[in-house]
């Protein structure tokens, strides 16, 4: 096995039937990341997979945990995707997963947000290790872009 943390990812992923998509497209007028010095800050992922959103709705209604939990990954590999894209197509130079910001549709009285958000976390943790493990909140929010049920925002730091 490489020593690139790039393949070691990529070995990781497809043991659990994952992969790193093609970096989705912005839907409205920002840009997918901004470094400034070793940060990278990745702007907020949707669960798109295909080309479409996995899940629509809120949580605790529509959506189940399980699935929102599933749409919080998505949106970590889709963060990843952004994070490859702005390093020259390599995870090689993430140093650490620093924080994540989790957003999550849900019905009023709906209390699990942290559990939603593992399914990010725990992806990170697995995938980077001790340097997966991050800062993070885990909001509910009465709508999100599209109608989406989860959103992910990622900050990561870069090796000089």
């Amino acid at each position: 096995m490489s020593n690139s943390h790039d393949q070691r990812v990529t070995e990781t992923l497809a043991l659990l039937g994952l992969a790193i998509p093609a970096a989705p497209k912005p839907v409205a007028s920002y840009i997918p990341c901004v470094r400034s010095g070793n940060l990278l800050f990745v702007s907020g992922q949707l669960p798109f997979r295909d080309g479409a959103l996995i899940a629509t709705g809120r949580v605790g209604d529509t959506v189940t945990l399980e699935v929102a939990q599933s749409c919080a990954q998505q949106c970590v590999l889709n963060g990843l995707a952004v994070v490859r894209g702005a390093c020259g197509g390599s995870l090689d130079q993430v140093v650490r997963i620093v924080r994540l910001g989790v957003f999550v549709a849900s019905v009023e009285g709906f209390g699990d947000q942290p559990k939603v958000a593992n399914g990010a976390s725990d992806l990170l943790q697995r995938l980077f290790g001790e340097s997966g493990r991050h800062a993070r909140a885990a909001v509910g929010t009465n709508a999100l872009p599209l109608n989406a049920c989860v959103e992910v925002e990622m900050l990561v730091e870069l090796a000089p």
